[in-house]
């Protein structure tokens, strides 16, 4: 448990944990040395119990208890759980009202048809992901989740592995929702790690590597380059462990290219996504099929990475050649993306010096957001503004902050 613990937390390797507890002992007031040896025999099927420093920077590192970790204190009666069984994880992630993954299950009470009930529902929230207000979604798949924990120890064999696939997936909606539309990062980090858990428990190595990438995003976001970079090994890793079609490695790419845009990359980005077109390219001829689940990647979201990569290399003609085609191409129900692409756009006029027609693009974002609202759309719009400061006494530009900070969008906003 505690090597699953410590890949989410972003650590790839049992050095880099190491050197993580050395840095952080010091920040505690303790000093501590601890080496791989020691590290791997905390990982071992019967782990020693750590001294009081270093299980309090294990814990400060990873958020979570040891017996959460896997650890087995030694005042403990009864007998050890077995090393097949995983062990549940509660610790900080309880306080954000996440249920608990169970490990394991006493008896089988629930039919076999429990499994696609409850994965039923769980399709049905990815779909009306898209468009359904996030801030009225998001409870709904907590809940559900709550639900999954709670019928996972009453089920066995396939049919507990076909609750513990949806509830992972359901984590992992819930984990986009968070950080993609309500922005909160560290509660979706926890939920993302919960969804981990869960598709261990469905031993189902694909959806390992989705969750991971989508841990990725969130210490590249803020610059965090090699945190996001050990995250994308892992999910790479556990790709490997389960045939992958041609979009999951083509969308990986995707991932890691827009972790190095945002640490300032673009050029490493740039050749990702090449490769991630060259991956498509080939076809998906002999490749296995993609899963249902991932329906948030296609040949033309990737090409929308690919203008808002070449945006921030300044390439300028070249973006805006990119995202008119990306606008020409995405599908109607693609509305959250559409108000991605549409902030793009007025980024690389305003970077181009045309705050008209910046503030244009700018304003029609507003209007995809006013339909389906998506904070990702409206950080683009709030970028903008500031890249048009020089112009700010401008008509255009006025008209911009008219609707920007009109009634309807603040209230929105703030409400969401």
């Amino acid at each position: 448990m505690l090597k699953v613990a410590r890949v989410a937390a972003g650590y790839a390797s049992q050095q880099a944990l190491s050197d993580a507890i050395e840095r952080a002992a010091p920040r505690l007031g303790l000093h501590v040395t601890v080496g791989v040896r020691q590290v791997r025999r905390w990982e071992s099927s019967n782990p020693p119990w750590p001294s009081p420093e270093l299980a309090r920077v294990l814990t400060h590192l990873l958020g979570l208890e040891l017996e959460e970790l896997g650890f087995t204190p030694p005042w403990a009666t009864g007998e050890r759980p077995s090393p097949t069984r995983r062990t549940v994880i509660a610790g900080t992630v309880a306080a954000a009202g996440l249920a608990v993954v169970p490990a394991g299950s006493a008896s089988a009470v629930q039919p076999a048809s429990v499994g696609v009930d409850f994965g039923a529902v769980t399709r049905s929230h990815r779909r009306l992901y898209w468009s359904v207000a996030p801030a009225v979604l998001h409870p709904a798949v907590l809940e559900h989740t709550r639900l999954g924990c709670a019928l996972l120890p009453e089920t066995t064999t396939a049919c507990r592995r076909s609750v513990a696939s949806a509830l992972a997936e359901s984590y992992l909606l819930a984990g986009r929702i968070e950080f993609f539309d309500l922005r909160q990062p560290d509660q979706a980090s926890d939920t993302l790690l919960r969804g981990l858990q869960a598709a261990g428990e469905a031993e189902d190595p694909l959806l390992g590597a989705a969750i991971l990438a989508h841990m990725a995003f969130i210490p590249g976001w803020v610059g965090q380059r090699d945190q996001a970079v050990e995250r994308i090994v892992a999910a790479r890793a556990y790709a490997r462990r389960a045939p992958a079609s041609a979009e999951v490695w083509a969308w990986l790419d995707a991932v890691e290219a827009e972790c190095e845009t945002r640490c300032g990359n673009p050029r490493t980005a740039l050749h990702l996504i090449g490769h991630a077109e060259d991956v498509l390219e080939a076809g998906s001829e002999g490749s296995p099929p993609t899963p249902v689940w991932m329906d948030w990647f296609s040949p033309v979201r990737l090409a929308a990475f690919k203008g808002n990569t070449q945006l921030k290399a300044g390439h300028l003609p070249q973006a805006r050649t990119t995202l008119l085609g990306v606008l020409e191409d995405l599908p109607r129900t693609e509305d959250k993306q559409r108000s991605v692409i549409f902030g793009d756009l007025a980024a690389v006029e305003a970077a181009a010096q045309r705050p008209e027609a910046a503030c244009e693009y700018a304003v029609r974002a507003l209007d995809q957001l006013a339909i389906t609202w998506y904070a990702t759309g409206m950080d683009r719009v709030r970028e903008v503004r500031r890249s048009l400061a020089q112009w700010q006494h401008t008509q255009s530009v006025r008209h911009l902050d008219d609707r920007l900070y009109g009634w309807e969008t603040t209230v929105s906003a703030l409400q969401r």
